[in-house]
């Protein structure tokens, strides 16, 4: 009812605002809270996604939450491989661009490949950031910011929950995404056995609040 609400009011300042400026700044707040979900090119109903995923998993990655932060599974990890999504398999992040921001959830300073992860314009409540999804299923990942480390600049702060692992040492690659690569186990091993979802749990006490400043950074 409150999204609802919101919804028609911002479209009654919509009519009666004459600026284009301001028009456009309405719109995209309005766009931001009502967008319609794309076609991608792998999909899960959500009955085998609530099977598959751990509730956190679930709530992250399908209905945008935010896990809590210093609590993620990967927040301090450390072994050598590839980050990869954990309800398709697609691979995002490789290990060697994963650095300690301080802000309490893991941070990439850049992709596996340009096209592994979606931005979005993201105006949820009142403020702007860029959201991430993985390019294959969609599912959220977390937000992009621009106060990451050379080279890149850029700063992708994800939540473990949205994450798988194929460790370096592990003998098959990554999964592309069509249910027969490797998912990630708990712990520091990775699974071999079918499907590409992670074990359980990636950190308690999820939020579904933006997330608050870490360090005087905008988070999650």
């Amino acid at each position: 009812m409150a999204v609802l609400l919101r919804r028609v009011a911002l479209q009654l300042s919509l009519r009666q605002t004459r600026t284009p400026p301001q028009k456009a700044l309405l719109l995209a707040t309005l766009l931001g809270t009502c967008r319609t979900k794309k076609t991608w090119p792998k999909s899960f109903s959500q009955e085998e996604l609530k099977k598959r995923l751990s509730p956190i998993q679930f709530h992250v990655t399908q209905e945008k939450g935010t896990e809590s932060a210093f609590r993620g599974e990967y927040t301090e990890y450390k072994e050598d491989g590839i980050y990869t999504c954990v309800v398709c398999g697609s691979p995002l992040f490789r290990s060697e661009t994963k650095f300690d921001s301080g802000s309490g959830w893991p941070s990439f300073y850049d992709l596996v490949k340009e096209e592994s992860v979606t931005v979005t314009d993201d105006f949820a409540y009142g403020m702007h950031r860029v959201e991430t999804s993985c390019s294959q299923c969609g599912s959220h990942l977390g937000h992009l910011f621009d106060d990451g480390p050379r080279p890149t600049g850029k700063r992708y702060c994800i939540n473990s929950a949205s994450l798988g692992f194929q460790s370096a040492s592990a003998s098959s690659p990554p999964s592309n995404g069509d249910g027969t690569g490797a998912g990630a186990g708990t712990g520091a091993g990775a699974g071999a056995g079918p499907g590409a979802g992670a074990g359980a749990g990636a950190g308690s006490g999820a939020g579904s609040g933006p997330g608050g400043a870490v360090g005087g950074k905008t988070e999650l």
